[in-house]
């Protein structure tokens, strides 16, 4: 999970309780002030950022962190000569206004254990370079957004982002959300290996092919299912094919109506995509991500139906388009043409035990057949 601090210093005088109340309470990682004695009121389960001021000779509180300007080379060396000498989380603040300063960014979150970075222009191309740059450092890479939309920008810089996100909030609603997307994410699902029971012609019938905004890996695809407890691991098309080019940005996903496995346990029908919809990457190992459709591909084909059951007899169904190269997944992330599927072949699914009402699991009593 990525980690947020809060600043402080120019949050509203009678918002600052409120505020400080849900950093602690949403267990944000650290909270920045210029006044020593707030940080001193702090609880330990939160980092204590000093900025703008030095700490008194006696009396700082333990683990305080000093958040200080790096101004140029000898700036960054007098911070760095601190940290080898006495103070092992020396924190520096970069403004990056040209490229220069865009240099001393990536120096110093080389060097120091926390480096702060705020940007002039509204471009994240300096950000990518100092991600990458502080990707195999052991510091921490910190992001000023100046509010809630450019923090989740700065989550998905170069699919990584900052570690971390600085953030001033208006009020203690900007901490709960900014901490709610900040744990965004996709858990691992748990694939099951069905076992495939008959394979039918079934003629004409309206396919749908995902085209996405994401280059898929070779084992990825998405769960495509007939019924709303069954899905098949339909993979892309990474994989070479006779007479096209590859579409690593594709999933030949299945008919019309077919429910397509995605984020927070909810479906999708096919039907209902669109240039801009959320959908879930899924890995032959369970892993997940969101990704985006980058628009759909709904057109007439002879389809295919795939009948299949997993381990405790839970029948499931999949309509594809009735072509060769139109593949799914096997155990070990073995690429299975549809069009070669017999009695007894095995292929990678996910079981789910919900009924479903527009997409959402419901407790309540549906036969899907």
């Amino acid at each position: 999970m990525k980690f947020a601090w809060i600043d402080l210093r120019t949050v509203p005088a009678e918002q600052r309780e409120a505020v400080v109340d849900a950093a602690v309470h949403a267990r944000v990682d650290g909270i920045v002030d210029g006044d020593i004695d707030t940080l001193a009121t702090l609880p330990v389960t939160v980092k204590r950022i000093l900025a703008g001021a030095e700490p008194p000779a006696e009396g700082a509180p333990d683990g305080l962190i000093v958040l200080r300007e790096v101004a140029g080379a000898g700036g960054l060396d007098r911070l760095r000569t601190r940290h080898q000498a006495c103070e092992p989380d020396v924190a520096g603040l970069v403004d990056v206004v040209d490229d220069p300063t865009l240099t001393l960014a990536c120096e110093t979150a080389v060097a120091l254990p926390y480096t702060v970075v705020q940007f002039k222009d509204p471009t994240k191309i300096p950000l990518e370079i100092v991600i990458a740059a502080a990707d195999r450092s052991p510091g921490q890479l910190v992001c000023r957004a100046d509010d809630l939309e450019e923090a989740k920008v700065i989550v998905d810089v170069l699919e990584k982002g900052s570690e971390g996100v600085l953030l001033a909030p208006r009020d203690a609603n900007d901490v709960f959300r900014l901490v709610e997307l900040l744990r965004e994410g996709t858990p691992d699902l748990e694939l099951t290996t069905l076992t495939v029971e008959s394979i039918e012609h079934l003629g004409l019938g309206d396919r749908v092919c995902i085209d996405t905004c994401t280059h898929f890996e070779k084992d990825e695809g998405m769960l495509i299912g007939s019924y709303a407890h069954g899905f098949v691991l339909c993979v892309s098309e990474t994989h070479p094919l006779p007479y096209m080019p590859t579409r690593p940005f594709r999933v030949n996903a299945g008919a019309l109506h077919s429910y397509v496995f995605g984020q927070d346990n909810r479906t999708n029908y096919l039907s209902e995509l669109k240039a801009g919809s959320a959908v879930l990457a899924v890995g032959a190992d369970g892993r997940t991500r969101r990704i985006v459709v980058g628009r759909i591909k709904l057109e007439s084909r002879p389809l295919l139906g795939i009948r299949a059951v997993s381990p405790e007899g839970v029948e499931v169904n999949l309509i594809v388009q009735d072509d060769w190269h139109v593949r799914v997944l096997g155990p070990g992330a073995a690429v299975l043409n549809v069009t070669e599927l017999k009695r007894g072949d095995l292929v990678l699914g996910h079981v789910a035990t919900d009924k479903r009402h527009v997409g959402w699991p419901v407790g309540e009593f549906c036969v899907e057949k």
